[in-house]
């Protein structure tokens, strides 16, 4: 039996801005050491800023100054890969001996993408994932990944991959996640309801992998000092419900709501293998002769040049 602690830490992103944002991770050394952690998974969009209830001026067929603006504040908050935010989350990776997670808006050139960062102890940054499709009217302000940013990182815990809030629902990404091996699934979002605990325990139960769902926390608009049409003023933006589920499907921490702090749990990744023995959807229990997937993991530039 091997044991392995894994974690996601329930944080959301500071009105402050991103480096007040990076302070409070920072924060979570001494929780993340005590723990023990091996691997910690951070919400979706927690650096950079998930603008839940911003509509940048838009409306179909026109947009409007003030939108541009918006977006323009909203970009100053972004990061670049590589700056200062992940230098500063390579030497937390360091310090505590924790494989990292984490859900920034990544800045290349006028384009943002929701983006999930790998980080290692022994060599940092070490992979990205650039959510492949924006839910809804993210659209606006984020771009598309490609099949180029689909890593599966080694880490002291396992064999880590992750799929960015929606993306959890996109049978083909699962399938060509489960196919590469993983062993520990890191799902950032900012999805706070009761739906989305089924589908962790379902991705964990369907891919016979440890779930690990970290969820971000906002106060409600009263306390922001917001006004958003169609949202209870006294209802919080996003209440988290970050998350670890086994092999199986049970819950193994969490849901934890309305609060910030550090769910973890101790797993035995033995529990893997025991759970595929009458279930590998991409091994014994698939039909290659029936169905196939095809994956392109070309990236995809807009423009090349050639000599």
């Amino acid at each position: 039996m091997s044991q392995k602690t894994i974690a996601a830490l329930q944080i959301g992103a500071s009105p402050d801005g991103t480096e007040a944002t990076l302070a409070q991770i920072l924060s979570f050394e001494g929780a993340i050491a005590d723990a023990g952690a091996d691997l910690v998974v951070l919400p979706e969009a927690v650096l950079g800023g998930y603008p839940k209830g911003e509509w940048f001026g838009t409306r179909l067929g026109y947009r409007l100054p003030e939108g541009r603006e918006a977006f323009a504040r909203y970009h100053a908050k972004a990061i670049d890969l590589p700056g200062p935010e992940t230098a500063e989350l390579t030497a937390l990776s360091q310090r505590t001996g924790a494989s990292l997670v984490v859900g920034v808006i990544e800045r290349d050139g006028g384009t943002l993408y929701c983006t999930a960062l790998f980080f290692t102890p022994a060599e940092g940054l070490v992979a990205k994932h650039r959510k492949l499709m924006p839910t809804g009217t993210e659209r606006l302000i984020w771009g598309q990944g490609d099949g180029s940013t689909l890593p599966v990182v080694e880490t002291g815990a396992g064999r880590v991959g992750t799929a960015i809030c929606w993306e959890n629902h996109m049978p083909q990404l699962r399938l060509a996640m489960y196919a590469k091996g993983i062993d520990i699934w890191a799902a950032p979002t900012v999805d706070e309801r009761e739906i989305w605990q089924c589908s962790m325990r379902h991705i964990a139960h369907e891919g016979r992998c440890f779930v690990v769902s970290a969820c971000q926390v906002q106060p409600s608009p009263a306390t922001l000092g917001l006004d958003l049409p169609g949202w209870d003023a006294d209802r919080p933006l996003i209440r988290g419900g970050s998350l670890i589920a086994d092999p199986l499907g049970e819950m193994l921490a969490g849901p934890l709501y309305n609060e910030t702090g550090l769910v973890a749990a101790t797993i035995d990744t033995g529990a893997i293998v025991r759970g595929r023995y009458d279930f590998d959807v991409v091994g014994h229990y698939a039909r290659p002769d029936v169905f196939s997937l095809t994956v392109d993991e070309r990236a995809r530039a807009a423009v090349r040049f050639t000599r």
